[in-house]
């Protein structure tokens, strides 16, 4: 259960001073504690979700992989995303696909090959669920220029490929 401090707003924890006189708002500490916080308040959207729909956490992991995958998505590419043994992503996706989140499809020149679909009534389901997430981002987003997003988005983007890169290589 969230508490709320003496003003009346959620107690969030200690913040970092950050500012004139109390350190780089640029170092890598204050970078790894808001990054850690962005990171909590979006696992408990996340984990509410999943809850809510008899999922699992990773269960709406692969959901976005699914989502925001640039090319058709299969259990073997979301195996590799998600670093998951074939039976826990077949596991998975059959979770999803019972709950009625996604569809598999079977490729029509190779029936081997299994393409994942966002399935259009999860789409609206999760848009309703998630829209909390959008609001602050847009609130978030408003506060600044263009050029300053540009700038947030692409250090965003070389951060996950930096972390792409240091995963751990399966043996």
């Amino acid at each position: 259960m969230a508490t709320r401090d003496e003003t009346g707003e959620r107690d969030r924890g200690p913040r970092p001073a950050v500012g004139p006189g109390t350190g780089d708002a640029t170092d890598l500490h204050t970078f790894g504690v808001h990054l850690r916080r962005v990171n909590t308040e979006i696992n408990r959207v996340v984990h509410a979700f999943a809850g809510r729909h008899g999922l699992h956490a990773t269960d709406v992991q692969a959901l976005a992989a699914i989502l925001d995958a640039d090319r058709p998505m299969t259990p073997g590419r979301l195996r590799e995303h998600l670093g998951l043994t074939s039976g826990a992503v077949t596991a998975c996706v059959d979770r999803l696909e019972r709950a009625g989140h996604v569809r598999r499809v079977r490729e029509s020149t190779d029936r081997r090959v299994v393409h994942l679909h966002y399935a259009d009534d999860a789409r609206s389901t999760a848009r309703t669920h998630f829209r909390p997430l959008a609001e602050a981002t847009e609130a978030a987003r408003a506060g600044f220029t263009e050029d300053e997003l540009a700038v947030v988005v692409r250090f965003l983007a070389v951060l996950d490929e930096q972390l792409t890169l240091a995963r751990p290589v399966e043996r």
